[in-house]
């Protein structure tokens, strides 16, 4: 016969924990069959970081959020399963809910952030005060540090060299077989095409341009991304040239100019560098003006234009132009009559021509010009009143007239003796000069 001590408890009986146990089985009586164990709820264990502890923050409605629930405790390997009544039929234990095993009622209306709670990395000991921080944050680009003055000063160091039309000096420093490199201050030298080099055609640079030769020249285009800058001698020279016949003609010189070509129109010539154009209309010998060509010619200037490039010359204003220098007012003049107007004659002076206006003819009665004088005759006459910018030139004879209509009566008498009667008409003019001073 068994023991009991041999015997099994019920699995009732040890889950409860002290309750007495059944009688036992008789020999031969079939034993029962043993209650399945129960089954260990699943352990759960939850690692976190020890946070630093900080005073709640408040909500935005101004209330104070619920505190985090409480780390729980770790569980322990062997949990104590609770209490059941006993169960006459054995049978596998029911599961446990979440509420249950973590009771999540306390997390109720925490948010994510309230779990984690503050970065610790962003909190720095001594840190500055809110109002510091609101201040630093609304700070501008314009509050920042910024030295003006050195600012300025290190763009006073970059020395901008080489504005478009500025005039520089510089000193030859490297030749190419395309130009020639100058050093003007820049922080790199100014380039000077070859055909940039100077007026005209130029065949030999190293000859024209040695190293350490001082130049003049003028900026044609700014510097490139390498501080490099186009520069031109040929340019500033035509600018000079442009200058000098400017001043020229507003002195009204005659200027001596020699001629080196010929086309349809006229002929052209170089003066100062800059090409000349004379028209045929404005040359003593226009008719043959293929002949013209290398002969020097007086001329003086119809139009200056450096924008357009346009200097037209004229030989017959050269001629005028000098023969105005020569004349003055009462002087006595000899020459022909040209043409017969009706308001007086043209008389030809030797390449200028003079007007015999009908009311300076004769102080007598006068009923047709052509009683005095007619075309191709020879009249000797007074200037009275010259204008070289306009070309004009006043004649008289009737001062040269002893007597009121002495002209119609005795005009070779008058023409023979008008030397001695021209310096006594001389005063006559220097006294209505007075009087009318």
């Amino acid at each position: 016969m068994a023991g009991p001590g041999n015997q099994q408890p019920p699995a009732s009986a040890s889950a409860s924990g002290g309750s007495p146990s059944p009688r036992p089985v008789p020999p031969g009586a079939p034993r029962p069959r043993p209650a399945a164990p129960l089954r260990k709820p699943p352990q759960v264990l939850m690692i976190k970081k020890d946070e630093p502890k900080e005073e709640p923050q408040a909500s935005p409605a101004g209330q104070a959020a619920a505190p985090p629930s409480p780390r729980p405790a770790a569980a322990s390997p062997l949990p104590a399963a609770p209490a059941r009544p006993s169960a006459p039929a054995p049978g596998p234990a029911p599961a446990r809910s979440d509420d249950e095993l973590f009771d999540l009622g306390a997390m109720e209306g925490l948010s994510m952030a309230d779990l984690l709670g503050p970065d610790p990395s962003r909190q720095k000991r001594g840190g500055p005060a809110p109002a510091a921080q609101s201040r630093s944050a609304a700070r501008v680009v314009d509050e920042f540090d910024f030295d003006e003055e050195a600012f300025l000063a290190a763009l006073d160091e970059q020395d901008f060299v080489g504005t478009t039309g500025e005039v520089v000096k510089g000193t030859v420093i490297g030749l190419e077989s395309d130009g020639v490199y100058v050093d003007i201050g820049g922080k790199a030298p100014g380039f000077m095409p070859k055909k940039e080099c100077g007026l005209g055609v130029i065949t030999n640079l190293k000859e024209r341009f040695p190293k350490g030769l001082a130049v003049e020249v003028l900026v044609t285009r700014e510097q490139n991304a390498d501080g490099m800058v186009t520069i031109s001698a040929r340019a500033l020279a035509l600018r000079q040239s442009w200058e000098k016949v400017r001043a020229l003609e507003k002195e009204g010189k005659v200027v001596q100019v020699k001629v080196n070509g010929f086309n349809r129109g006229g002929v052209t010539c170089d003066l100062e560098g800059l090409r000349g154009f004379i028209p045929r209309s404005q040359l003593q010998d226009g008719e043959n003006h293929e002949a013209l060509v290398g002969k020097t010619l007086g001329v003086t200037f119809l139009e200056v234009n450096a924008e357009t490039r346009k200097l037209v010359l004229s030989e017959k204003k050269a001629a005028t132009a000098a023969r105005f220098a020569e004349l003055e007012v009462g002087q006595l003049v000899e020459g022909v009559v040209a043409s017969v107007k009706p308001y007086g004659f043209f008389v030809d002076l030797g390449g200028i021509s003079g007007l015999l206006h009908h009311s300076c003819v004769t102080a007598g009665q006068l009923r047709d010009l052509r009683e005095v004088f007619d075309q191709g005759d020879r009249v000797k006459a007074l200037i009275t009143e010259l204008d070289p910018g306009r070309g004009r030139i006043a004649l008289n004879t009737a001062l040269l007239e002893g007597q009121p209509g002495e002209l119609l009566i005795a005009k070779d008498t008058v023409m023979a003796e008008a030397t001695d009667r021209a310096n006594r008409a001389r005063s006559v003019l220097r006294q209505q000069e007075q009087a009318a001073g």
